[in-house]
Protein backbone atom coordinates (compact mmCIF):
# COMPACT_ATOMS: atom_id res chain seq x y z
CA UNK A 1 0.00 0.00 0.00
CA UNK A 2 2.81 2.39 0.90
CA UNK A 3 4.55 1.71 -2.42
CA UNK A 4 1.29 2.36 -4.30
CA UNK A 5 0.90 5.74 -2.59
CA UNK A 6 4.51 6.68 -3.40
CA UNK A 7 4.03 5.63 -7.03
CA UNK A 8 0.80 7.60 -7.30
CA UNK A 9 2.25 10.79 -5.82
CA UNK A 10 5.31 10.55 -8.06
CA UNK A 11 3.13 9.94 -11.13
CA UNK A 12 0.95 12.98 -10.37
CA UNK A 13 3.96 15.29 -10.00
CA UNK A 14 5.60 13.75 -13.08
CA UNK A 15 2.54 14.31 -15.30
CA UNK A 16 1.96 17.80 -13.89
CA UNK A 17 5.58 18.78 -14.59
CA UNK A 18 5.48 17.48 -18.16
CA UNK A 19 2.13 19.06 -19.01
CA UNK A 20 2.87 22.44 -17.45
CA UNK A 21 6.34 22.73 -18.98
CA UNK A 22 4.93 22.57 -22.52
CA UNK A 23 2.79 25.66 -21.94
CA UNK A 24 5.90 27.84 -22.27
CA UNK A 25 8.81 27.30 -24.65
CA UNK A 26 11.41 28.32 -22.07
CA UNK A 27 10.05 25.86 -19.49
CA UNK A 28 10.01 23.03 -22.04
CA UNK A 29 13.60 23.69 -23.10
CA UNK A 30 14.92 23.91 -19.54
CA UNK A 31 13.06 20.85 -18.24
CA UNK A 32 13.99 18.56 -21.12
CA UNK A 33 17.58 19.76 -21.15
CA UNK A 34 17.64 18.60 -17.52
CA UNK A 35 15.92 15.33 -18.46
CA UNK A 36 18.47 14.78 -21.24
CA UNK A 37 21.38 15.33 -18.89
CA UNK A 38 20.01 13.07 -16.15
CA UNK A 39 19.18 10.30 -18.62
CA UNK A 40 22.58 10.36 -20.35
CA UNK A 41 24.29 10.42 -16.94
CA UNK A 42 22.21 7.41 -15.83
CA UNK A 43 22.87 5.49 -19.07
CA UNK A 44 26.63 6.04 -19.00
CA UNK A 45 26.76 5.01 -15.35
CA UNK A 46 25.01 1.74 -16.16
CA UNK A 47 27.27 0.85 -19.08
CA UNK A 48 30.39 1.75 -17.11
CA UNK A 49 29.52 -1.08 -14.73
CA UNK A 50 30.14 -3.55 -17.57
CA UNK A 51 33.50 -5.26 -17.74
CA UNK A 52 36.18 -3.32 -19.66
CA UNK A 53 33.83 -0.38 -20.49
CA UNK A 54 35.01 3.13 -19.62
CA UNK A 55 32.81 5.90 -21.01
CA UNK A 56 33.47 9.54 -20.14
CA UNK A 57 30.23 10.29 -18.29
CA UNK A 58 30.82 14.00 -17.82
CA UNK A 59 31.68 14.80 -21.43
CA UNK A 60 28.85 12.62 -22.78
CA UNK A 61 26.35 14.31 -20.47
CA UNK A 62 27.53 17.85 -21.23
CA UNK A 63 27.55 17.05 -24.95
CA UNK A 64 23.99 15.71 -24.81
CA UNK A 65 22.69 18.77 -22.96
CA UNK A 66 24.54 21.10 -25.31
CA UNK A 67 23.04 19.32 -28.32
CA UNK A 68 19.56 19.78 -26.87
CA UNK A 69 20.10 23.51 -26.32
CA UNK A 70 21.65 23.82 -29.80
CA UNK A 71 18.61 22.16 -31.38
CA UNK A 72 16.31 24.48 -29.43
CA UNK A 73 18.24 27.57 -30.50
CA UNK A 74 18.47 26.49 -34.14
CA UNK A 75 14.84 25.38 -34.53
CA UNK A 76 13.54 28.51 -32.82
CA UNK A 77 15.52 30.68 -35.23
CA UNK A 78 17.81 32.18 -32.58
CA UNK A 79 21.08 30.94 -34.06
CA UNK A 80 22.54 29.58 -37.30
CA UNK A 81 23.61 25.99 -37.92
CA UNK A 82 27.14 26.86 -36.83
CA UNK A 83 26.01 26.31 -33.24
CA UNK A 84 26.43 22.57 -33.81
CA UNK A 85 30.19 22.84 -34.50
CA UNK A 86 31.27 22.54 -30.82
CA UNK A 87 29.12 19.41 -30.53
CA UNK A 88 30.72 17.84 -33.60
CA UNK A 89 34.18 18.70 -32.27
CA UNK A 90 33.28 16.98 -28.99
CA UNK A 91 32.22 13.81 -30.80
CA UNK A 92 35.49 13.80 -32.75
CA UNK A 93 37.40 14.23 -29.49
CA UNK A 94 35.60 11.30 -27.89
CA UNK A 95 36.58 9.12 -30.86
CA UNK A 96 40.21 10.23 -31.05
CA UNK A 97 40.75 10.13 -27.28
CA UNK A 98 40.46 6.33 -27.28
CA UNK A 99 43.70 6.19 -29.29
CA UNK A 100 45.60 7.53 -26.28
CA UNK A 101 43.66 6.26 -23.25
CA UNK A 102 44.65 2.59 -23.72
CA UNK A 103 41.33 1.25 -22.44
CA UNK A 104 40.83 -2.53 -22.76
CA UNK A 105 37.77 -2.25 -25.04
CA UNK A 106 37.93 0.97 -27.11
CA UNK A 107 35.31 -0.30 -29.58
CA UNK A 108 32.89 -0.86 -26.71
CA UNK A 109 33.65 2.63 -25.39
CA UNK A 110 32.99 4.13 -28.82
CA UNK A 111 29.74 2.18 -29.20
CA UNK A 112 28.29 3.19 -25.83
CA UNK A 113 29.49 6.78 -26.20
CA UNK A 114 27.72 7.17 -29.53
CA UNK A 115 24.69 5.29 -28.22
CA UNK A 116 24.31 7.83 -25.40
CA UNK A 117 23.91 10.51 -28.07
CA UNK A 118 21.87 8.61 -30.68
CA UNK A 119 19.61 6.77 -28.24
CA UNK A 120 19.02 9.58 -25.73
CA UNK A 121 20.28 13.05 -26.69
CA UNK A 122 19.00 12.98 -30.29
CA UNK A 123 15.41 11.84 -29.55
CA UNK A 124 14.92 14.38 -26.76
CA UNK A 125 16.42 17.10 -28.94
CA UNK A 126 13.90 16.31 -31.68
CA UNK A 127 11.17 17.63 -29.37
CA UNK A 128 12.35 21.03 -30.58
CA UNK A 129 11.53 20.05 -34.16
CA UNK A 130 7.96 19.32 -33.06
CA UNK A 131 7.70 22.41 -30.88
CA UNK A 132 9.04 25.11 -33.21
CA UNK A 133 7.14 25.33 -36.50
CA UNK A 134 7.81 27.61 -39.46
CA UNK A 135 4.87 29.59 -40.84
CA UNK A 136 4.14 32.55 -43.06
CA UNK A 137 4.80 34.86 -40.11
CA UNK A 138 8.04 33.17 -39.08
CA UNK A 139 8.83 30.54 -36.48
CA UNK A 140 6.35 30.05 -33.66
CA UNK A 141 6.06 27.72 -30.68
CA UNK A 142 3.47 24.91 -30.94
CA UNK A 143 2.94 23.08 -27.66
CA UNK A 144 0.20 20.70 -28.81
CA UNK A 145 2.42 18.41 -30.91
CA UNK A 146 5.19 17.59 -28.38
CA UNK A 147 2.68 17.31 -25.55
CA UNK A 148 0.47 14.97 -27.59
CA UNK A 149 3.39 12.51 -27.86
CA UNK A 150 3.41 12.07 -24.10
CA UNK A 151 -0.38 12.11 -23.78
CA UNK A 152 -0.62 9.30 -26.35
CA UNK A 153 2.07 7.30 -24.54
CA UNK A 154 0.28 7.68 -21.20
CA UNK A 155 -3.09 6.76 -22.69
CA UNK A 156 -1.52 3.76 -24.41
CA UNK A 157 0.02 2.56 -21.14
CA UNK A 158 -3.31 2.86 -19.34
CA UNK A 159 -5.30 1.24 -22.15
CA UNK A 160 -2.80 -1.58 -22.62
CA UNK A 161 -2.78 -2.31 -18.88
CA UNK A 162 -6.58 -2.39 -18.60
CA UNK A 163 -7.17 -4.43 -21.77
CA UNK A 164 -4.25 -6.71 -21.01
CA UNK A 165 -5.52 -7.39 -17.50
CA UNK A 166 -9.04 -8.16 -18.72
CA UNK A 167 -8.41 -9.84 -22.07
CA UNK A 168 -4.70 -10.63 -22.30
CA UNK A 169 -4.03 -14.17 -23.51
CA UNK A 170 -1.35 -13.97 -26.21
CA UNK A 171 2.07 -12.68 -25.21
CA UNK A 172 3.45 -9.86 -27.35
CA UNK A 173 7.16 -10.46 -26.70
CA UNK A 174 7.60 -13.08 -23.96
CA UNK A 175 11.41 -13.29 -24.35
CA UNK A 176 11.85 -9.66 -23.34
CA UNK A 177 8.65 -8.46 -21.66
CA UNK A 178 6.38 -11.33 -20.55
CA UNK A 179 3.81 -8.95 -19.09
CA UNK A 180 2.77 -7.45 -22.44
CA UNK A 181 0.01 -9.01 -24.53
CA UNK A 182 -1.31 -8.51 -28.05
CA UNK A 183 -4.78 -7.80 -26.65
CA UNK A 184 -3.41 -5.08 -24.39
CA UNK A 185 -1.39 -3.48 -27.18
CA UNK A 186 -4.34 -3.47 -29.58
CA UNK A 187 -6.68 -2.09 -26.92
CA UNK A 188 -4.19 0.65 -26.04
CA UNK A 189 -3.77 1.54 -29.71
CA UNK A 190 -7.53 1.83 -30.30
CA UNK A 191 -7.92 4.02 -27.23
CA UNK A 192 -5.08 6.30 -28.35
CA UNK A 193 -6.64 6.78 -31.80
CA UNK A 194 -9.96 7.70 -30.17
CA UNK A 195 -8.18 10.21 -27.94
CA UNK A 196 -6.31 11.55 -30.99
CA UNK A 197 -9.62 12.31 -32.72
CA UNK A 198 -10.86 14.05 -29.56
CA UNK A 199 -7.68 16.15 -29.51
CA UNK A 200 -8.24 17.04 -33.16
CA UNK A 201 -11.79 18.17 -32.33
CA UNK A 202 -10.65 20.27 -29.36
CA UNK A 203 -7.73 21.86 -31.20
CA UNK A 204 -10.02 22.73 -34.11
CA UNK A 205 -12.66 24.16 -31.80
CA UNK A 206 -10.22 26.35 -29.87
CA UNK A 207 -7.92 27.26 -32.76
CA UNK A 208 -4.96 25.23 -31.49
CA UNK A 209 -4.52 22.91 -34.47
CA UNK A 210 -1.60 24.95 -35.78
CA UNK A 211 -0.07 21.93 -37.48
CA UNK A 212 -3.19 21.72 -39.67
CA UNK A 213 -3.66 17.98 -39.18
CA UNK A 214 -6.94 16.30 -40.12
CA UNK A 215 -8.69 13.87 -37.80
CA UNK A 216 -7.23 10.94 -39.74
CA UNK A 217 -3.75 12.41 -39.56
CA UNK A 218 -4.10 12.88 -35.80
CA UNK A 219 -5.23 9.25 -35.50
CA UNK A 220 -2.27 8.20 -37.65
CA UNK A 221 0.08 10.12 -35.38
CA UNK A 222 -1.40 8.32 -32.38
CA UNK A 223 -0.94 4.93 -34.04
CA UNK A 224 2.68 5.70 -34.96
CA UNK A 225 3.43 6.73 -31.38
CA UNK A 226 1.79 3.57 -30.02
CA UNK A 227 3.84 1.28 -32.28
CA UNK A 228 7.18 2.98 -31.77
CA UNK A 229 6.50 3.68 -28.11
CA UNK A 230 5.96 -0.05 -27.57
CA UNK A 231 9.20 -0.81 -29.39
CA UNK A 232 10.95 1.82 -27.27
CA UNK A 233 9.72 0.10 -24.12
CA UNK A 234 10.93 -3.28 -25.43
CA UNK A 235 14.33 -1.85 -26.42
CA UNK A 236 14.89 -0.58 -22.88
CA UNK A 237 13.70 -3.91 -21.45
CA UNK A 238 16.25 -5.71 -23.63
CA UNK A 239 18.92 -3.24 -22.50
CA UNK A 240 18.15 -3.94 -18.83
CA UNK A 241 18.04 -7.70 -19.37
CA UNK A 242 21.43 -7.53 -21.07
CA UNK A 243 22.84 -5.66 -18.06
CA UNK A 244 21.02 -7.92 -15.60
CA UNK A 245 19.16 -5.12 -13.78
CA UNK A 246 15.51 -4.55 -12.87
CA UNK A 247 15.39 -0.74 -12.83
CA UNK A 248 17.65 1.73 -14.61
CA UNK A 249 17.88 3.90 -11.50
CA UNK A 250 16.06 5.31 -8.48
CA UNK A 251 15.59 8.97 -9.39
CA UNK A 252 11.79 8.74 -9.37
CA UNK A 253 10.45 7.07 -6.19
CA UNK A 254 8.41 3.98 -7.07
CA UNK A 255 9.05 4.41 -10.81
CA UNK A 256 12.72 3.55 -11.23
CA UNK A 257 15.09 5.70 -13.22
CA UNK A 258 14.94 8.17 -16.06
CA UNK A 259 15.21 5.48 -18.74
CA UNK A 260 12.33 3.60 -17.11
CA UNK A 261 10.09 6.66 -17.41
CA UNK A 262 11.13 7.92 -20.84
CA UNK A 263 11.96 4.66 -22.63
CA UNK A 264 8.87 4.74 -24.87
CA UNK A 265 9.44 8.34 -25.91
CA UNK A 266 12.98 7.66 -27.12
CA UNK A 267 11.61 5.94 -30.22
CA UNK A 268 8.20 7.64 -30.32
CA UNK A 269 9.59 11.18 -30.67
CA UNK A 270 11.78 10.47 -33.75
CA UNK A 271 8.93 8.44 -35.27
CA UNK A 272 6.52 11.36 -34.78
CA UNK A 273 8.97 13.72 -36.51
CA UNK A 274 9.38 11.34 -39.46
CA UNK A 275 5.60 10.87 -39.70
CA UNK A 276 4.86 14.60 -39.71
CA UNK A 277 7.59 15.33 -42.25
CA UNK A 278 6.23 12.53 -44.42
CA UNK A 279 2.80 14.18 -44.39
CA UNK A 280 4.31 17.39 -45.78
CA UNK A 281 5.74 15.46 -48.75
CA UNK A 282 2.52 13.68 -49.70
Amino acid sequence: MKNFIVRTITAVFFVAAIVSCFLRAEAMVLLFALVTGLTVWEFTGLVNDRDNITVNRMICTVAGVYFFFAMAAYNSGITAASIFIPYLVTLIYLMVAELYLKHPDPVGDWAYTMMSQLYIALPFSLLNVLAFQSGTEGIHYVWTLPLSVFVFLWVNDAGAYICGSLLGRNKLFPRISPGKSWEGSIGGGILVMLVAVIIWHLTEQYGLNEAGLTHLQWAGLGLVIVIFGTWGDLVESLFKRTLGIKDSGHVLPGHGGMLDRFDSSLLAIPAAVVYLYTLTMI
